[in-house]
């Protein structure tokens, strides 16, 4: 786009674009606090902490390059085989990922292939964001689920970068807000040239609020690489509980916890060798989890501690990064959070291709595509209170075999839902034989 066309662009935006772009202008001292902040609190990496502002840690390729940019930890697992794909397909292209959090960073750094190269995304900020383009100068650009940064669809699009979003999602809440906004909303959707929804609703729903090109084609974490077990890990865990029932709640959020203390009390009177263990989604919380459940009268012991539960343990706190793999391998039964307060899920897909059988709350609208299935089949039962989950918890721990289907069910099921990897790649290929 030439420099008179962009500038008229800008000033074709609506009232609440320029907004925006002011109010991050103004807040780059803010900004630049929050970083030094989050930095020692370890949220973000102090030797690379240049990169949030646009300033590149790495030479740019020769050659075709793809921008991917992925939010976090499950996002990056998510598109990693995309990765890798795309790569086998064009035996010239780059793909720099990046993300915003130390976790997936430190995820990229394990498993990115040659020819992939990771940075932080730069804050959404007009100098950071063109001084990263002009380093970087991507053919095209792929946003992930609900990663819309004004800014910098705003610049790219000025620079006829071609804009994908891929894996799109929404929640009903963000669905309502950017109804609330539509000249923004079409502003900046409108300039995406292909958006791949995980289903025919949301791409129904993006569509509504100005993209173009919506399409469903499946939801791309279906096809992700299993979370890794680690075997000596794993091994160490059954010992520690040497032989005794246990229960996972994974990704929990604050006041999920509580609920299944109190279900973990109600089995412990029928099973009192029981070992609930309690993974948080955010692991810093461990302690003070740990510190909680103390105080209400459980014999509590926390993994971030090196500790492996005792035998008087009954709530064990695995309060560690990279290790649900591990868990759900050596639970086999697993309730997920994030569902029986209002934050809409976590993804089931991780627990259920390890074969554990998956509880859930109400709360689930961020995965609704893959939970509808597989509660409508059985391959996941509802649970909305402390009596439910240890109602289930012990029926399955007295009825193997019916777990066993439950998890099998979960698997035929999500099998059937899978292929979104392949149709994202044929778009992201046949985008970058179509650019200018």
């Amino acid at each position: 786009m030439s420099s008179r066309a962009a500038i008229s662009e800008r000033h074709s935006l609506p009232l609440g674009l320029h907004a925006y772009r002011a109010v991050m202008s103004l807040a780059r001292p803010a900004l630049w606090l929050l970083l030094r902040r989050r930095a020692e609190r370890g949220k973000e990496d102090q030797a690379r902490r240049a990169e949030r502002y646009g300033i590149a840690g790495l030479a740019r390729p020769d050659g075709d390059l793809l921008w991917l940019h992925a939010a976090s930890v499950g996002e990056t697992n998510a598109v990693l085989p995309l990765i890798e794909r795309l790569l086998a397909a064009r035996k010239s292209l780059t793909i720099l990922l990046t993300t915003g959090t130390v976790t997936s960073a430190g995820l990229a750094a394990k498993r990115l292939p040659a020819r992939a190269l990771h940075q932080y995304l730069p804050l959404d900020s007009v100098p950071y964001v063109r001084r990263f383009l002009d380093h970087w100068r991507p053919t095209v650009a792929v946003l992930t689920e609900q990663e819309i940064w004004p800014n910098l669809i705003l610049e790219a699009h000025a620079r006829g970068i071609r804009l994908a979003l891929i894996n799109a999602r929404m929640s009903g809440r963000s669905l309502a807000r950017w109804q609330g906004k539509p000249n923004v909303a079409k502003a900046l959707f409108g300039r995406l040239d292909a958006v791949l929804a995980q289903n025919e609703q949301l791409a129904g729903a993006l569509a509504s609020l100005g993209a173009m090109n919506a399409a469903a084609v499946g939801n791309l974490k279906l096809d992700a690489p299993l979370l890794p077990v680690d075997a000596a890990a794993a091994k160490a865990l059954s010992e520690g509980l040497a032989g005794r029932p246990r229960f996972l709640a994974a990704s929990t959020h604050p006041g999920e916890e509580a609920v299944i203390a109190d279900a973990h009390r109600i089995m412990r009177s029928t099973l009192p060798d029981l070992c609930t263990i309690i993974a948080p989604r955010h692991p810093h919380r461990g302690p003070q989890i740990a510190a909680d459940l103390s105080a209400a009268g459980h014999v509590v012991s926390v993994r971030s501690r090196g500790e492996l539960p005792r035998s008087d343990v009954g709530i064990y706190i695995a309060d560690t990064i990279g290790e649900l793999g591990t868990l759900y391998s050596v639970a086999r039964t697993a309730f997920i959070g994030g569902s029986l307060v209002e934050r809409g899920g976590q993804n089931p897909i991780e627990a259920a291709r390890l074969g554990a059988s998956v509880l859930v709350g109400p709360s689930r609208s961020s995965f609704l595509d893959i939970y509808e299935p597989l509660l409508a089949a059985g391959g996941a039962v509802e649970v909305g209170n402390s009596e439910d989950v240890a109602h289930q918890v012990l029926a399955w721990i007295k009825d193997p075999a019916s777990r066993d289907a439950v998890a099998a069910t979960a698997t035929s099921t999500l099998d059937r839902l899978s292929g979104g990897l392949e149709r994202t790649t044929q778009a992201i290929i046949a985008m970058l034989n179509q650019r200018t």
